[in-house]
């Protein structure tokens, strides 16, 4: 069954529509940014280190924040350097800062975090890293990402491509990756990066709740479109949260 339109643009966010989305409050502060409701995703537009303070607590981050290497890109040839050189300005001035420390705070202070670029920032020791490998060897681009996790869990290594067909964001992950990454989370899922909505498009096709926060307004556009269209695919059926077993340290 397919699902009609269901943005509803919101000025701001009422007692009632906190409930019904999963939040656990805001604060009167929440009132000044921009708000769209798709279906069972509330996508913000506004700077996440003005929106973070207003939630006063979700279950569980998966984010993708700017890594704060842009100083360190360089050029290349083949494999498909073409596409990536063309969206170079464009990266590093989307990928000149990383997040601050009082953000990054906020974002592990969920139950359950999930923090792609980990490696790039100062984070507590993990042993539940997130390997996303890529298929291509020889490349001046990374053959692999990490992404930092507060699971106690071992390393779990996801194959995938380094992106999807048409993408819309010059740094947008794989929505299967994303998928992969919402499937060891319970709950509402916030991306406090959302960029062009791919983890919001991994919720809906997975039947959570989520929330997004994008600073820039293009990809805001972006992102409440393809969620959208997410919503009004039928789901046949939600898909169970992925197990997760504590690895055992051999002595």
């Amino acid at each position: 069954m397919q699902h009609e339109s269901p943005r509803q643009h919101r000025p701001h966010l009422s007692d009632e529509l906190c409930h019904r989305c999963g939040f656990h409050g805001f604060s009167g502060d929440a009132l000044k940014f921009r708000t769209e409701v798709i279906g069972d995703a509330t996508l913000i537009l506004g700077d996440c280190r003005e929106v973070l303070p207003t939630l006063q607590r979700v279950d569980a981050v998966v984010t993708d924040p700017p890594y704060g290497i842009a100083r360190v890109w360089k050029g290349g040839s083949g494999h498909g350097w073409g596409v990536a050189s063309l969206a170079t300005p464009q990266r590093n001035a989307w990928d000149d800062q990383g997040p601050d420390a009082e953000t990054l705070a906020q974002l592990t202070a969920a139950p359950t975090s999930i923090i792609w670029g980990g490696n790039y920032f100062d984070l507590p020791p993990s042993r539940g890293w997130l390997v996303w490998n890529k298929p291509e060897r020889g490349f001046t681009l990374a053959e692999a990402e990490l992404a930092w996790t507060n699971i106690d869990t071992v390393v779990r290594v996801f194959d995938g491509n380094r992106s999807d067909v048409g993408r819309e964001h010059p740094t947008q992950k794989p929505l299967a990756l994303m998928q992969w990454c919402v499937k060891k989370t319970d709950g509402v899922v916030l991306d406090a990066f959302m960029g062009s909505g791919t983890t919001g498009v991994a919720c809906i096709k997975l039947g959570r709740k989520f929330i997004g926060i994008e600073i820039e307004p293009k990809y805001f556009d972006i992102a409440c479109k393809r969620i959208e269209e997410a919503w009004k695919q039928p789901r046949l059926f939600e898909e169970p949260r992925e197990k997760v077993e504590q690895g055992k340290l051999g002595l």
